[in-house]
């Protein structure tokens, strides 16, 4: 098992429960998969440096993760198709 880092960017204009279901989803998805998650840090709200989807803010999340290699892939594509969250990235820490 490899430590990662995991950044993405939620849609602002989602209310509370709906932004907690998005990080509930993602940290089921690394769960699941067999991986474990050490550390979730909510960033909060942030003006982006360019527009996304014609936003201009977004809610920010961190999560250090501890997973296979395999799995990144599979979380990077079902995070790819997960509507509310408009970017990602997924760091090994080294």
């Amino acid at each position: 098992m490899r430590e990662y880092e995991l950044i993405f960017i939620v849609h602002p204009d989602l209310d509370e429960t709906a932004t907690n279901e998005v990080v509930d989803r993602v940290k089921g998805w690394i769960t699941e998969a067999g991986g474990t998650i050490s550390k979730t840090t909510p960033w909060g709200k942030r003006k982006l440096a360019y527009p996304i989807r014609k936003q201009n803010e977004g809610q920010y999340f961190f999560l250090l993760v501890q997973m296979t290699p395999s799995i990144v892939v599979d979380i990077e594509r079902n995070l790819r198709f997960l509507e509310p969250v408009m970017r990602f990235l997924i760091t090994v820490v080294e």
